[in-house]
């Protein structure tokens, strides 16, 4: 007879790092063309050059990061010729923290917090790269957040020119964004772009196949075999494509196989799926409310604010009407932001009459969740 219950000291997970968001798989579906993309702007630096630069465009979710890191998980293991240094701009946004982590990658260990300046970090970086002759490449993931604050710019200029006071220092920058409307190449200061020259590499959307083979390779990893049906496999797949997020699906499996534990079953079953949904789906919002510039964010919060306010429809002229900005913006650019929020499946856009600039705009998740995400 199968058993079914689970005893006290018993687990489900084989290995739960798996449904974490950082975790690296061995073999990553989906993103050939853009691994090869990738292999190819760090052939140079394998052949003693300087890497090329590239910009990783895509919506949250859409595996930019994993493949990055996949590709310089490959490099130390296979290479000493080549620094490759990961830098989350969700926790690093200025210059000084930038190169804060590369030092750290170089040396070991952080950088005195009190006393140094960001040039001596700066030459102590050029120095090393010089007597190692290694060549550094920097992925700068959610660079938009850098462009936001107006950092973005002089990092990369300082990374890409570094060879400029320490000959024979080579430095590469392969820049992740998920604002899908920003173009860096456009942005950028000609003095920038001249040294950056990236290629651009698109990420597009996870179809619902594409998710299922991702959640059921990661469930052969992760969890022992019978945990997770077929059917229940069909509801989390159900579920993660409201966002278009797959990280929402790794954060499901994991919540619903939890709770299968605290009920001492042995199998998952669609009522933990329903309740880690609750959870789990905040996990695009607040990742994709992190990569908003502050307009966009001031912009959503107005949304759920006017969400609570009123029991009807909201309309995006009277929203417009209703936005607190100094200087306000223009009709155009506040369209513009609404597609944004639309597109990232924060907001829905309902268009009220045809070829009009009139659009009604429902909330997709609880108003005061976001509020108190943007805030």
């Amino acid at each position: 007879m199968r058993k079914r219950l689970l005893m006290s000291h018993q687990t489900l997970f084989r290995n739960i790092d798996a449904f974490e968001i950082d975790y690296v798989p061995e073999f990553f579906n989906y993103r050939e063309s853009q691994l090869d993309d990738l292999a190819y702007q760090v052939r140079p630096a394998l052949e003693g050059g300087r890497a090329l630069s590239a910009i990783c465009r895509g919506l949250p979710g859409t595996g930019k990061t994993t493949s990055v890191l996949r590709i310089f998980a490959e490099l130390e293991q296979t290479t000493k010729k080549i620094l490759p240094v990961y830098v989350n701009c969700q926790n690093d946004r200025t210059k000084y923290m930038v190169f804060s982590r590369i030092y750290a990658a170089i040396f070991g260990h952080a950088p005195a917090r009190t006393g140094v300046s960001i040039k001596s970090v700066m030459d102590a970086i050029g120095d090393a790269l010089q007597q190692q002759e290694k060549s550094l490449i920097v992925c700068l993931d959610d660079a938009n957040l850098l462009h936001y604050n107006n950092t973005l710019g002089d990092v990369v200029n300082s990374l890409l020119r570094l060879h400029q006071d320490y000959p024979g220092a080579r430095a590469a920058v392969f820049a992740t964004v998920s604002d899908m409307d920003l173009d860096l190449v456009t942005e950028l200061n000609r003095w920038v772009i001249s040294p950056f020259r990236p290629s651009d590499i698109y990420f597009p959307p996870y179809d619902a196949d594409e998710i299922r083979g991702i959640l059921r390779d990661r469930i052969r990893i992760g969890l022992y075999p019978g945990v997770i049906s077929g059917p229940v496999l069909d509801c989390i797949v159900e579920q993660t494509m409201e966002s278009g997020d797959v990280r929402v699906g790794l954060d499901l499996v994991k919540r619903a196989v939890l709770n299968a534990e605290c009920a001492a079953r042995t199998e998952v079953v669609e009522e933990d799926i329903t309740a880690a949904y609750e959870q789990s789906k905040h996990v695009h919002l607040a990742c994709t409310i992190r990569a908003l510039s502050a307009d966009e964010r001031r912009l959503l919060r107005r949304i759920a604010e006017l969400s609570q306010e009123q029991s009807g429809p909201l309309v995006s002229g009277a929203i417009y009407g209703r936005v607190e900005e100094t200087p306000k913006v223009g009709y155009t650019i506040f369209s513009r932001q609404l597609r944004k929020l639309d597109s990232l499946r924060l907001v829905d856009l309902i268009r009220v009459q045809a070829g009009g600039r009139t659009s009604e705009v429902a909330l997709r998740y609880e108003p005061e969740k976001v509020r108190e995400v943007c805030e």
